[in-house]
């Protein structure tokens, strides 16, 4: 593809900072970038020199037309080019491919009845948080033990304002809960359970193994056995998080160590950033981060890129970054992430001590991690981004990069669902997955019941686009499309030329030019090839490219199924709880709010019953009274009886 001429477009470039972004002739963003004068940066790209580098010459080539944003500062220009990146994902950007948001432990000292909760955003609050931390199931298991030992309350009452308005909760009459909702635990008391609980989030882990020790000992010497193996396993559980806490500094500093190691043996090399992340004095985790399209640029460069991109992402920003190798826009970076904080930060390139130990630690991680999956990374490539490629040859089509599969699943008819799949790169991409209750088909009509689920869809999609589209010349940033306005490469369907043509009409009737692509299975319900522009081509069973569509074939499948049975499981539940006198829709919705099956209503005692606040005691013996006849009865024959196949 030959370069543009554009001389003119140049000419107009202000020099001022601001953000610029190349398009493609598909107008898709292929590049983000800032600068402290638009005119010199983006007239360097489309200048005859030598050395930029051979994935900037591939970009170039492909620039259909450019365009900027101007802004006051370069400050201004680094967030605008963070939230664009972001927000766009364009592929020739250095990327941090497992972007995140990370945990925090946030404890509501404000209120007069705190609660310790998990939590992903840091406010400007009068709460006390702690992390971040690299595992969601570390925080909930401590959070759990932290409720445990101390008898704190994880429900949602208003107190001291609904003190004695209902019944305490079950945690309450399990002894997990010290009960300040029955007005018997002062704000005093309570404030001493909480206060241990601070102490135990600073990391003072001794005085509690003591005290729990002492308890465990008392008990056994009075005989009380079961209160010792409760003090027992707190005990271990709380070793085996003080255990995690091993890498210790000077008290109270709070700072992230980085290290790099880079890969450039392939034109696809990828970097490995490691984080240690030291908090009060401690180490509380690591984590590393892979960062992609790399090729031509510096260490410096990319720990830059990384940082902007994680710490957008974070709500914490710490005291002191210790880094390899200093950015080019280190006072930037600084002035940006002091403003992210609220207080100084200091970005630090160590050159000798302990700091400078602790950084050349992270990059001889970072290298064991690049080292130990550099294969795995170049298998899992064929998986995901190889299989695409194979697709798209196959089906010859531009770009096959998101896909998006659907499937019906019913019993006879009963309760039609529709699934919707989407994997992007050849990874499923689950927060993007959408099911359907189909609304106008009655009885077993697949075809009528895709219909339904490709029309809803796309309807949606093009009234986020038209949404998204008239906030574009608004002052604000444009609004990012949701899932169903992110329209996919290629629309793959559970069937061959039946399926293919009901989906190509649905789009034809919406004005939607997308490829439509059908999975055909062999006799014996397995993939065997795609039906695709009338002609079913053959693919070859060892290929990676059929082993993704067999894949995405199977996960429509799965998530249609298992919207299905449970649309099943609370009709069974909905149904045998009409047959109780006394039960009507709110205590029928409190019941399958607190059980999640008939069996569990059916094993509960008429005490754990009675403490669900819609019932009272006479509901409670009523439902206890149905699930526990001397004679058979419905509730017995159901219990005993299995559940409808697939």
């Amino acid at each position: 593809m030959q370069e543009r001429d554009f001389s003119e477009e140049l000419k107009k470039l202000p020099a001022s900072p601001g953000v610029y972004i190349m398009r493609d002739e598909r107008d898709a963003i292929m590049y983000v970038g800032k600068a402290v004068n638009l005119h010199n940066r983006v007239r360097s790209y489309f200048r005859k020199i030598v050395g930029r580098g051979p994935q900037i010459d591939k970009m170039v080539q492909q620039i259909a037309r450019f365009e900027y944003i101007v802004t006051d500062s370069e400050l201004e220009a680094l967030i605008l080019e963070n939230n664009l990146i972001k927000e766009n994902r364009p592929k020739y950007n250095t990327m941090l491919k497992d972007d995140k948001t990370y945990p925090y432990i946030k404890v509501t000292v404000g209120d007069p009845y705190p609660r310790v909760l998990f939590v992903r955003t840091m406010k400007k609050d009068k709460a006390r948080y702690f992390g971040p931390y690299t595992s969601s199931q570390a925080v909930r298991t401590t959070i759990e033990l932290i409720d445990r030992m101390y008898g704190l309350r994880d429900c949602k009452r208003k107190l001291p304002a609904d003190i004695g308005k209902e019944r305490p909760c079950l945690n309450y009459h399990m002894g997990r809960c010290c009960g300040p909702c029955t007005g018997k635990v002062t704000e005093a008391e309570y404030a001493e359970h909480i206060g241990k609980a601070l102490q135990f989030l600073s990391g003072d882990y001794d005085a509690v193994i003591k005290d729990l020790t002492a308890k465990m000992q008392d008990a056994s010497g009075q005989m009380e056995f079961e209160k010792a193996m409760h003090y027992r396993d707190l005990l271990r559980d709380v070793q085996q998080v003080a255990q995690k806490q091993k890498i210790t500094e000077g008290p109270g500093m709070n700072r992230d160590v980085l290290g790099i190691a880079v890969e450039r043996e392939s034109a696809d090399a990828d970097a490995v950033i490691q984080s240690f992340f030291i908090r009060d004095g401690r180490m509380i985790g690591r984590e590393h981060h892979y960062m992609t399209h790399i090729s031509g640029r510096s260490e410096a460069e990319i720990l830059s890129d990384f940082m902007k991109q994680f710490y957008a992402g974070t709500p914490y920003v710490p005291q002191e970054i210790l880094l390899p190798a200093e950015p080019e826009d280190r006072q930037l970076l600084e002035e940006w992430l002091t403003r992210r904080r609220g207080s100084k930060v200091k970005i630090l390139i160590p050159q000798r001590g302990q700091k400078e130990k602790m950084v050349e630690l992270a990059g001889q991680n970072a290298a064991l991690v690049l080292e130990k999956d550099r294969d795995r990374l170049r298998r899992e490539q064929g998986r995901t981004i190889g299989a695409v490629e194979e697709i798209r040859d196959l089906l010859g089509i531009p770009n096959a990069d998101r896909m998006e599969a659907f499937d019906i699943s019913n019993i006879s008819g009963f309760a039609n669902v529709g699934s919707m799949v989407v994997f992007e790169k050849g990874r499923p991409k689950r927060s993007d997955y959408r099911k359907f209750r189909i609304r106008s088909v009655e009885g077993p009509n697949d075809y009528a019941c895709m219909e339904e689920v490709l029309t809803r869809r796309f309807r949606h999609g093009i009234e986020s686009q038209a949404a998204a589209e008239a906030e574009e010349g608004a002052e604000e940033q444009k609004m990012p499309l949701d899932s169903f306005g992110k329209f996919p490469d290629v629309l793959l369907m559970d069937g061959g030329r039946g399926q293919v043509n009901v989906a190509q009409a649905v789009l034809d009737s919406l004005g939607i030019d997308i490829p439509v692509c059908g999975m055909v299975k062999d006799d014996e319900h397995r993939t065997r090839g795609l039906y695709f522009r009338n002609v079913e081509l053959p693919i070859e069973k060892s290929s990676e490219g059929f082993k993704l569509i067999t894949r995405i074939q199977d996960e429509a499948h799965r998530f249609a199924i298992e919207y299905h049975r449970s649309l099943r499981s609370k009709a069974q539940v909905h149904s045998r709880l009409e047959e109780i006198p006394g039960i009507g829709p709110a205590r029928k919705k409190a019941l399958m709010r607190v059980f999640s099956s008939i069996e569990e209503i059916a094993a509960a005692d008429e005490e754990t019953l009675a403490q669900i606040p819609e019932l009272g005691r006479r509901q409670a013996q009523a439902v206890y009274a149905y699930f526990h006849r001397e004679e058979t009865g419905p509730g017995k024959e159901e219990s005993d009886g299995g559940s409808a196949t697939e």
